[in-house]
Order: structure tokens, then C-alpha cells, then sequence
């Protein structure tokens, strides 16, 4: 079997890189190793309007459960600072629903889609130097098929395959800078406003934060997701992401008098932060988690996914029929991910680092400094959750500056 391209992994990711190497005129395989498209979900499934309509879908009852249009960021000694952005900010979605849109998008161009399919190693031949000293890598990708095994031939493969990516592994590309193991339940939680989501950073979550996600007036999702070496410093003698769940569930006394007990739907994972040097080689390209193209303030990648799955699944097709895949040629694709993200996601990742240090009473100063009226309008005009620098810049040089000099201390001299 031969394709011009084949893609790892059918969420989100892939199913667009997918997409956009049929629509640039590659013969395209897409590889999901589960039984079906969306499961098991591993999101909280919290997309902002930018990241849907970056996936070249618009909001519909099909997998959109409720509107989200702020947030209440709660501080560890409990004040709130209500953060509301007057309009639609992002969708509650059906992962599993969502994916599945995607996928039929990919198929309705051409691709061919293959359920119950694990790559489990790939070889290269050696580049084959054509007209023009192209060089043309041929890939063979090992599958298993339903548990049999097969080889598929290709020009590229597109690694979208998540966080323990395997194809990076078997490319012999580096893995991304950190991982953040995360844990979600879904629950029964009564939300003052299912407009908005809670936020909670502090010690309930060293390092990032907690929070709550309504689908509905009486149920929402609750999570977490943890720095590891931040964790270990803690005086919690278990630091894995359940026992930290555990403990805010019990003790945060907003969430206690809200949440009824048990759970719905129960999920873990890793959200995968700062991308590794090089997102190809000869061949092979990654793309969403297995690049570490996450957004370190937040830990969402649908948007930045999808942004850079587009210009993978053209890239890699022009290549394809190029002839030409070297790691030089598949290079365009790295430079122009990161002309478009690189900066965006460098400065996520000192914000996060500089918030996930911040002692509790740090943060209580902190988010009472931004508690006034002048600084609340800043946000709600200039908040971006897919470009977090907007309003950092905004609220920099607004009048208000002094006041947050005094916050965040030396950080901003740096952030830019």
C-alpha cells in the first residue's frame, strides 16, 4: 500500500492535517489506533471561538453543550475576581461529537480512514536524489490492523498521535520540554453562573491550577493538572493528580458547597508544554500534542493544533508530490508554525512559570490587585485565550501599570 501521506492519530489534529493534505492533492491514510473516533476523551473539551473556528467548523447543537463567556478566578484565601467578557468566549463540547465532525470533514475529502490501526514502528529508506537534487524519502510505516500486521508505504508521516507520541520516538525527535499530568471528573456541581468557568490556582494545584467546567446549571467538570517537581516540594505526602483532586474536592470551601458527590465521567492525562527544537525530520513531521504545541498559560491546544495541522498537511503533501521530503524540505513547516505560534507560546511559558511559583498569599496579593474597576474593563476588552500577550501588553502600558509593576515585580521587565 502506497499514500503520499499518512497521518497518526484522528483527533483534532490529525483529522486537519489530514484534511488539508487531501485538499492539496496528496493521497492521504489516516491511522486511529482506537475503535472509534473521540474515545476515550482526554480534554475537558473547553474550546475557545477562535479554536473552532480554526478547525473550519461553526458552533452547532451537535456537539456544542453550553456557552461560556467569563471566568472567576479564585483566590486561595477565597476573594473572586470576576472576569466577564460580555460575549460568547468559548464552547462546552462533546470531544467525542467534535472529533467525530472533524474526521467526516477529512473523509469527505478523500481520506481514507482506518479504526483499530497502531503504528508500531517505522524504517527509512535511504533518501533517493532525484531532478534538481530533490531527495525523496520513502517511509515504512509498521501497523497493526485490527491486531494483524501490515507495512504501508509513504513519502511523509504526520505524527499527530499526542503526548507519548510514538512516531517522535521512532523518528528519534526529541519529546516536548514538560509534561503536566492533569485529572478531570465529571460531577454533579452546582454552578453559580453556567456562563462562566472557576479558575483556582494556588497550592490545590501546584504550579497551574484547578477548575470547573459547567455543561450545565448541575453538572460541571472539575480538574486539575500539576507541575510534578512544584508537587514534590508540597507538604502533601501523596502528589499524584488524584490525591490533589481529592483534597480540593473536600477542602476548597466554595467547590465543597457546590460539588454533591461523586462522578460521571472520569479522566486522566498529560497536557504536553514547551515544543521541542526540531518538529521534523526526514519524512516525518509532528504536530498538536506530539510537538508540544499546547498553550502553557492555559494547557488547550485545539487552536494551536489545528493552526499548525493545516500548514503540516500542506506542506507535507506539496513535499510528497515534490518528490522531494527531506528534513530541509519538511523544514518550511517548522519555520512557519512557529512564525505564527513560536512567540505566543514562549511567552505562555513565562507566565506560567512565573504564576506557578507564587505562593498562596502571592497570588492572594496578585488577583486583589487586579480587582478594580480600571483593570476588569482592560481584561474584558483585550482577554484573549489564545493570545494571552494582547492583554498582557495592554495592561503594561494602561494606566495601571505602577500598580501591577508593584505585582508582578521584575517579571514584566523581562516578559517582553
Amino acid at each position: 500500500m502506497k499514500y503520499d501521506v499518512v497521518v497518526v492519530g484522528a483527533g483534532p489534529v490529525g483529522s486537519t492535517a489530514a484534511r488539508y493534505a487531501a485538499l492539496n492533492g496528496a493521497k492521504v491514510l489516516l491511522l486511529e489506533e482506537h475503535a472509534s473516533i473521540g474515545s476515550p476523551v482526554g480534554c475537558t473539551g473547553l474550546l475557545s471561538t477562535r479554536a473552532v473556528a480554526e478547525c473550519d467548523l461553526k458552533p452547532s447543537d451537535e456537539f456544542v453543550f453550553n456557552s461560556v463567556r467569563g471566568a472567576f478566578v479564585h483566590a486561595p484565601d477565597g476573594q473572586c475576581l470576576p472576569i466577564d467578557g460580555k460575549q460568547t468566549k468559548a464552547y462546552v463540547v462533546s470531544r467525542k461529537n467534535f472529533d467525530r465532525a472533524l474526521a467526516v470533514m477529512a473523509v469527505e475529502e478523500g481520506v481514507e480512514l482506518s479504526l483499530r490501526t497502531r503504528a508500531v514502528g517505522l524504517e527509512k529508506k535511504n533518501p533517493e536524489t532525484g531532478k534538481e537534487g530533490k531527495e525523496s524519502s520513502q517511509v515504512k510505516l509498521r501497523i497493526l490492523r485490527n491486531g494483524r500486521p501490515e507495512t504501508v508505504c509513504t513519502s511523509v508521516v504526520i505524527g499527530a498521535d499526542g503526548v507519548k507520541s510514538r512516531i517522535a520516538s521512532y523518528a528519534g525527535l526529541e519529546k516536548p520540554a514538560r509534561v503536566l499530568p492533569g485529572i478531570q471528573i465529571e460531577a454533579p456541581y452546582a454552578s453559580d453562573d453556567s456562563d462562566f468557568v472557576e479558575l483556582f490556582p494556588g497550592s490545590f494545584a501546584p504550579g497551574f491550577f484547578a477548575w470547573t467546567v459547567p455543561v450545565d446549571e448541575k453538572v460541571s467538570r472539575i480538574a486539575l493538572a500539576l507541575e510534578p517537581r512544584l508537587a514534590l516540594k508540597s507538604d502533601q505526602k501523596d502528589c499524584s493528580p488524584l490525591s490533589y483532586l481529592e483534597r480540593f474536592l473536600r477542602s476548597n470551601p466554595h467547590v465543597k458547597a457546590r460539588y454533591s458527590g461523586g462522578m460521571l465521567d472520569f479522566v486522566v492525562g498529560g497536557i504536553p508544554i514547551g515544543p521541542q527544537e526540531k518538529t521534523v525530520s526526514d519524512g516525518i513531521i509532528l504536530a498538536g500534542d506530539a510537538a508540544g504545541q499546547a498553550k502553557p498559560t492555559s494547557g488547550g491546544g485545539i487552536y494551536t493544533g489545528a493552526f499548525a495541522a493545516k500548514i503540516a498537511g500542506k506542506v507535507a503533501a506539496k513535499a510528497a508530490l515534490e518528490r522531494d521530503t527531506s528534513a530541509k524540505r519538511l523544514f518550511e513547516y517548522d519555520q512557519l508554525w512557529r512564525k505564527g505560534l513560536g512567540r505566543e507560546l514562549e511567552i505562555g511559558m513565562k507566565i506560567h512559570d512565573y504564576i506557578g511559583k507564587l505562593e498562596d498569599r502571592q497570588l492572594n496579593d496578585l488577583i486583589g490587585s487586579l480587582n478594580t474597576p480600571s483593570i476588569l474593563n482592560t481584561i474584558t476588552e483585550y482577554g484573549d485565550m489564545d493570545h494571552p500577550s494582547i492583554l498582557m501588553r495592554k495592561l503594561m502600558f494602561s494606566g495601571n501599570s505602577l500598580r501591577l509593576m508593584k505585582a508582578f515585580g521584575t517579571f514584566i521587565r523581562t516578559l517582553f
